[in-house]
């Protein structure tokens, strides 16, 4: 590696770091693992080594710098505003994990990956990261289409299960690349997001995000996602049969299985701040089996929550800004989508508004969750009210406007309104 005592690297630094601080971003350096953490239904006591493979292989997206031109602008960066819609794709991408790979699986490579230091910072890595926050905003790029090659990948896989999940692994980074025809790419997001009066480069809320990904999934065509949904609470609300019909909704009338689910519930933890009495039942949501984390943050900062310490909160951080990774290419490197370390926040910094998310494989798996979490829910509360509920039947049922939608138009205005009054409540990066 390059010295890193010279007045160039020096110069860079300091350059680097008041461009870091204008942006108003973390600075807090990344924390190592410790004994007691706890990532979902995985409690860690004493194994550090065990708890790093396991948060390693989770699928980090951060902000990403020279990726093709976001349609209808002129931005091929999403520094400085994407944070919000990247935990969301984090959130989905781990429920994703789940659904193909399921709960015991790790990244073979997990520990293989070097923790990044700016104090081991090359001249080049500087400029890189430097020129993140200057990049121009104009230029035409070439659009290039992906043409995926999964069907085999690196021959070092010991047997057959191995191999196959590393296609899936591989398949699922592939889905969120930064491409106008991925899946659920920042692209997608956006084109999405136009629909509740979103446009490129516009903060996004956590429940704006939910209902983004929400249709991103639904108007997914992809044969492996045809037996996985996503369901959005309404008002903190879970309408048990709403969500039971989605799973048992299928665009192939000879097929019977029941669908799984990933349900979204935003909530607001508090006024203005987070309520300190929260903090048990965010850490009895972290420890469900069936939670896949929160989109949150801390004011003009989204962070992907996936477990706690304490009173502390382990998180990935999107905060960073990387090149584009063309993820259309055979055996595309993986390195820049797993997070080294983890990073805590204490609670009391946490922004009252999120989203909280849950992985249900069936409905007989959605019956027990909301079993579950419903007991969790009124053991954590000090209030008269949960801070969510789930309650059997419709929403029409209960006099709610149907939120049914058409193929012209992706979100409905009952939809609308309610993203519209989101958007006024949540935090605002300034």
């Amino acid at each position: 590696m390059e010295a890193t005592g010279t007045d160039e690297v020096d110069k860079l630094k300091t350059k680097f770091v008041s461009a870091w601080n204008n942006m108003k971003y973390n600075e807090n350096k990344l924390l190592p693992a410790r004994s007691g953490c706890t990532i979902e239904d995985h409690v860690i006591a004493g194994n550090v080594e065990e708890f790093r493979k396991d948060f390693i292989s989770r699928i980090w997206l951060t902000y990403r710098e020279e990726f093709p031109q976001i349609e209808g602008s002129a931005l091929t960066t999403d520094c400085g505003w994407g944070c919000t819609l990247r935990t969301g794709q984090m959130l989905l991408a781990q429920g994703l994990i789940l659904h193909f790979l399921g709960r015991a699986w790790t990244w073979p490579d997990a520990l293989n990956i070097e923790n990044s230091d700016s104090e081991s910072w090359t001249s080049n890595t500087v400029k890189k990261f430097t020129a993140s926050f200057e990049a121009s905003l104009s230029g035409e790029r070439e659009l290039k289409t992906p043409t995926m090659c999964l069907k085999e990948t690196i021959g070092r896989y010991s047997d057959d299960r191995e191999m196959k999940n590393e296609i899936y692994h591989r398949k699922i980074i592939s889905w969120f690349g930064d491409s106008p025809l991925a899946l659920f790419g920042l692209h997608q997001l956006i084109e999405y997001g136009k629909k509740s009066g979103k446009k490129a480069g516009d903060w996004y809320g956590p429940a704006v995000v939910a209902h983004i990904l929400r249709k991103a999934v639904e108007e997914a065509r992809h044969p492996d996602l045809q037996g996985i949904t996503i369901y959005v609470a309404q008002d903190c609300t879970v309408y048990s049969s709403d969500v039971i019909d989605k799973q048992c909704a299928s665009l192939a009338s000879d097929n019977t299985d029941d669908k799984a689910v990933i349900i979204l519930v935003p909530v607001r933890l508090g006024g203005e701040r987070t309520n300190a009495d929260y903090l048990e039942f965010v850490k009895g949501i972290l420890s469900l089996e069936y939670c896949v984390g929160i989109i949150g943050g801390k004011p003009k900062q989204s962070y992907y929550f996936a477990g706690f310490q304490d009173d502390s909160l382990i998180y990935m951080d999107p905060h960073y800004c990387q090149s584009f990774v063309d993820v259309s290419i055979k055996d595309f490197p993986l390195e820049t989508f797993h997070c080294p370390s983890p990073k805590k926040m204490s609670f009391r910094k946490m922004d009252p508004s999120c989203t909280i998310g849950f992985y249900c494989r069936n409905v007989q798996d959605f019956k027990r969750a909301s079993e579950e979490i419903t007991k969790m829910l009124k053991i954590s509360s000090k209030e008269k009210y949960p801070l969510f509920t789930f309650v059997n039947g419709h929403s029409r049922d209960y006099d709610f406007t149907s939120t049914t939608t058409n193929e012209e138009d992706l979100f409905s205005e009952d939809e609308k309104e309610r993203l519209k009054r989101f958007s006024t409540e949540e935090f605002v990066l300034l």
